[in-house]
C-alpha cells in the first residue's frame, strides 16, 4: 500500500517527474506499438469496460453525461490526484458528470496489486465512490479498444505518458479532450473544458 508521506514529496518533485514521466511515456509508447490500428467507431459509446468488482461496464450506460476517463495508479507520485478526482465528481455529478478511472499498470509498473487489492486502497485511502474498472492497457497495440480509439483522436501527443492522463467524452460521445498527468483535477482548464460540456439540465441524474 502506497505510503502518503512519500507520494507527497514525491509530487513535489514536480518538473523533475514530469520530464521523467515524459521520457519514459514516450520510450514505452514506441516500444509497444501505440500506433497501432485505433478501432472504427464513432463514438466512445461503442466500447466497454470490465467493472473493478466484476461484471460488464458498457459506457453507453453513460450516455448523455460526460465522462472524464482517468487512468490511475496506486504507486505513483501522481496518486493524491485521486483526492481531486473525488472532489470533481462530488461537485458535478448532479450535473451530469462521471469520473472513471482505469487502473493501470504500464507505467512504471506503479499499479500491481489486484483489483480487490486496488479497490481496497482507493476505498481506505480516498474513499473514492467514483466508478472503476478492472485494470486494463491503456498504452500499446494491446491496449483497451477505447484508448486507442481515444488516443487517435488526441493526436500523437495527447496519449497517455504517464499514470493520471485524463480524457473528456462529451454527452454525445464525442471527444472532448485529453489533458497530461500534470494538469490536476482542480485545474482550471480541465475544469473550463467539464463545465463546457455538461449536459444543459442540471438535474441530470
Amino acid at each position: 500500500m502506497a505510503n502518503p508521506g512519500h507520494i507527497q514529496r514525491t509530487l513535489r518533485a514536480g518538473g523533475g517527474l514530469a520530464v521523467m514521466m515524459t521520457a519514459a511515456g514516450l520510450a514505452a509508447g514506441t516500444a509497444s506499438g501505440a500506433d497501432a490500428p485505433a478501432p472504427a467507431a464513432r463514438h466512445a459509446h461503442a466500447f466497454a469496460f470490465e467493472r473493478i468488482d466484476g461484471g460488464p461496464l458498457p459506457l453507453d450506460q453513460f450516455a448523455g453525461k460526460a465522462v472524464l476517463v482517468v487512468n490511475t495508479a496506486s504507486r505513483c507520485g501522481f496518486t493524491p490526484q485521486y483526492d481531486g478526482l473525488q472532489a470533481l465528481w462530488e461537485r458535478y455529478r448532479d450535473r451530469g458528470l462521471v469520473v472513471l478511472g482505469v487502473p493501470s499498470n504500464d507505467f512504471g509498473a506503479q499499479e500491481p496489486g489486484s483489483n480487490s487489492e486496488i479497490q481496497d486502497f482507493c476505498t481506505l485511502n480516498f474513499n473514492i465512490t467514483f466508478p472503476m474498472t478492472a485494470k486494463a492497457k491503456v498504452t500499446g497495440s494491446d491496449a483497451h479498444p477505447f484508448y486507442r480509439w481515444a488516443r487517435q483522436r488526441a493526436g500523437l501527443l495527447g496519449g497517455p505518458k504517464w499514470n493520471f492522463h485524463k480524457y473528456l467524452i462529451a454527452p454525445d460521445g464525442t471527444f472532448a479532450g485529453s489533458f497530461s498527468s500534470v494538469t490536476g483535477p482542480g485545474a482550471r482548464r480541465l475544469t473550463a473544458a467539464i463545465e463546457r460540456v455538461l449536459p444543459a439540465r442540471a438535474d441530470a441524474q
